[in-house]
Order: C-alpha cells, then structure tokens, then sequence
C-alpha cells in the first residue's frame, strides 16, 4: 500500500514521520479505535465506504494519540479527506463521528455538540 501511494506525485512532499506514525499507529489500534468509533457511529464499519472507513480510524487515532494537535485540526483533515475521495455526504457523517469521539477523547478540550449549542446561545 505504501508503495502505491508513494507513486503519486506530491506524496514527496508529505511529512513522512507523520505519515508513519498515522499509518502503523492506526494498524496497531485497529481494534481499540473500532471500539471508540461504534459508540458514537450509527452504523458498523463495514457499511462504511473505504475514504470513511480511513478517515474515521485516523481522526479517532489522531484525537487519542496526539495531544498536540487541536481535535478541530483533525476533524477538518478528515473531512476535506472524505470530500476530496470519498462519496458525496460522506464528510458529513465523519465529521459527526468524530465530533462525538473528540468529546470522549479529549474532554477539557473538545464539547458534545448539544452542549456548545446551549452553552453558545
């Protein structure tokens, strides 16, 4: 797989650590990060296209495993993943997804969506 995606052009430009990290850390968790992702998704991994599927698996292994980068960060990367390969409101539900992992993941930085909504008005 690495060396497919080392064909494309701009992967050269990529942060090869990072890539590194994302790709091993998230085979490594597989099934830690499933578990996090069923409790806030509504359907089974599955069902999910492949671009969903990854995005889900490497925002929620991002949220968990790197502090360091603002969960809006890693939510924003997965989405305009899923809208640049994925299918056409595939982005929606990652985004979702992943908004309800963050709140589990990192809650001093991170609020369910219902919460900001009450506490926003």
């Amino acid at each position: 797989m690495i060396e497919h995606l080392a064909q494309f052009d701009d992967f050269a430009k990529a942060d090869r650590v990072l890539f590194d990290t994302l790709m091993h850390g998230t085979v490594e968790q597989a099934a830690a990060l499933h578990v996090v992702i069923a409790r806030h998704g509504d359907r089974k991994t599955s069902l999910l296209s492949p671009v969903e599927h990854a995005a889900l698996m490497i925002g929620c292994y991002e949220l968990k495993n790197c502090p360091e980068v603002p969960y809006r960060v890693i939510i924003n990367e997965a989405v305009e993943l899923t809208k640049s390969f994925g299918g056409t409101d595939g982005h929606k539900y990652v985004n979702g997804v992943l908004d309800r992992c963050a709140a589990e993941l990192r809650p001093g930085e991170a609020r369910p969506a219902a919460v900001r909504r009450v506490a926003d008005t």
